[in-house]
């Protein structure tokens, strides 16, 4: 069957997307046919999704389904800035994936404030990831003894966990909530240099087979939602998910000044009135200014997964005036990342991740060092120029 035929079948619904890979000979060509098809059913042109570099005979291997080229997003950098980690501690240059106008400016202003006051001071915390399936029994007395299950037998539970993976660690099950005759165990783990959540899942499997072995207690979903994967959630603010990073810097009143045109005692009040107050006003589960627009930029810049930027989005910005000194922090109980894997593997991603330093294993820890250094450099900027009054003015001027 020629080109055009799959076409004709494809426009008169004889045939489906996912079938073309049985008539033609390698991926290439499976996805010219399939653009052409979607260009002629929408009545458009998509060149600029077909040019790319990517390998897509491997992107459909494990990265994307279906499909019909690429998109393109703007890529610049923001820096030096300077971090004083403990697995990141040089200067980097950060790349930031953004259609947003000034964001990348705004950032690169933050940079160059904190790296004149010596650096921004990073750590990661904590490291887990989760997986949290919800169980039905038949009453709350064999829910109770569900739960009792999972206490008693721990580290039974941990090696069956840990056979089907050479890199996660299942670190607990905690807390497992009972809501009527339903049970929600939280598993939580550490996943090495992976974002971890298909090696959780599978391990978490093995676990529910155990139970099911000698309970007869089945699992209606695999995820429960008390993961919380990709939503926003107080359990994951309070325990944390993914990597847990914190960030501070003590910033001299003169390069308040001279920087960021203002004062700390402005930017305490700014901070106090709009990321706090007025968060809790809006019933908000973020005090903070923009987190999601530095970690959005940097995760399509290194291949991470998108939709956790939501998870990223949580967290706590803290300024104090230090008799004219400015003390800045921001915190991320929830970051989501990976430096192997996933998108990751993607040739610009991998590009990214190239720019810091930070591709391959042994490396999620830098990269989560550098990704909330730059949260703060872009909170930093953001605060500092509502502070001043700044901020419509930049828009104006860069016209956005």
């Amino acid at each position: 069957m020629d080109k055009k035929e799959i076409i004709d079948k494809l426009l008169a619904g004889e045939m489906k997307l996912y079938q073309i890979d049985k008539y033609t000979e390698n991926a290439t060509e499976a996805l010219e046919i399939r653009r052409e098809f979607i260009e002629k059913y929408a009545g458009t042109n998509l060149e600029h999704m077909a040019n790319y570099s990517l390998d897509m005979n491997t992107a459909m291997q494990k990265n994307i389904e279906n499909p019909i080229g690429t998109v393109q997003i703007p890529i610049g950098v923001a820096g030096p800035l300077k971090i004083n980690g403990e697995y990141a501690n040089d200067e980097f240059f950060v790349p930031l994936a953004t259609s947003e106008g000034a964001l990348v400016a705004s950032i690169n202003r933050g940079c160059s404030a904190i790296s004149n006051a010596g650096g921004v001071n990073a750590r990661v915390i904590d490291d887990k990831m989760t997986r949290a399936p919800v169980l039905k029994c038949e009453s709350v007395i064999q829910a109770v003894e569900v739960k009792k299950f999972f206490e008693n037998n721990f580290d039974e539970l941990k090696s069956i966990a840990e056979s089907t993976t050479s890199h996660g660690k299942l670190l607990k099950i905690d807390p497992i909530i009972i809501v009527g005759n339903y049970v929600y165990p939280r598993f939580c783990y550490s996943t090495g240099d992976s974002m971890g959540m298909n090696m959780v899942t599978i391990a978490t499997e093995k676990i529910l087979e155990k139970l099911h072995e000698e309970t007869g207690v089945l699992a209606i979903a695999l995820s429960g939602n008390l993961c919380v994967d990709k939503k926003p959630a107080a359990i994951n603010i309070v325990e944390g998910r993914g990597k847990t990073v914190v960030a501070d810097i003590l910033i001299p009143e003169e390069i308040v000044k001279s920087k960021l045109k203002t004062t700390a005692k402005a930017i305490e009040e700014v901070n106090i009135a709009k990321n706090l107050v007025g968060s809790a006003a809006a019933g908000s589960m973020a005090f903070n200014a923009h987190y999601a627009n530095i970690i959005g930029a940097i995760f399509l810049a290194t291949g991470q997964d998108a939709a956790h930027v939501v998870e990223g989005s949580l967290g706590i910005t803290t300024a104090e005036d230090h008799d004219g000194d400015l003390y800045f922090s921001v915190n991320l109980p929830d970051l989501p990342v990976a430096t192997i894997g996933g998108g990751t593997r993607l040739e610009t991603a991998s590009e990214g991740l190239s720019i810091l330093g930070a591709k391959g294993t042994g490396n999620v820890n830098k990269f989560a060092e550098i990704v909330v250094s730059a949260v703060l450099a872009g909170e930093l900027s953001l605060i500092g120029a509502l502070a001043a009054g700044h901020l419509a003015k930049a828009h104006k001027e860069l016209g956005r």
